[in-house]
């Protein structure tokens, strides 16, 4: 499983927020993420097709109110994003030109 540097930021400032009020469920946060994440090497497919973009091989799994999204690939997952469930992520990705799958440009 391998994160894009944009996820891993969408990751970060999740917890910044969270850590604003408190710390410690910052790093329990981060953690349910990460341990979600790692389940994806295992049970790839388990998450539903990211409805926005219509590719079988673009999905993602709901953490709490976040929406991870990744793509199942040959050489295991990559991790594309890490959004909060209210955004809108086709407007997210055209605004921030967001890259598909890693090494990509937007």
């Amino acid at each position: 499983m391998t994160w894009t540097e944009v996820a891993w930021s969408d990751l970060e400032a999740a917890a910044d927020y969270i850590a604003r009020d408190s710390p410690h469920y910052a790093a329990a946060f981060v953690g349910e993420v990460r341990e979600a994440a790692r389940s994806l090497d295992r049970f790839a497919r388990r998450g539903r097709v990211v409805p926005e973009l219509a590719n079988p091989d673009i999905r993602e799994i709901s953490v709490r109110s976040f929406r991870l999204i990744y793509q199942v690939a040959v050489g295991g997952v990559n991790i594309l994003a890490f959004i909060h469930g209210a955004r809108d992520l086709a407007a997210l990705w055209a605004r921030e030109n967001r890259p598909l799958t890693p090494g990509q440009p937007g």
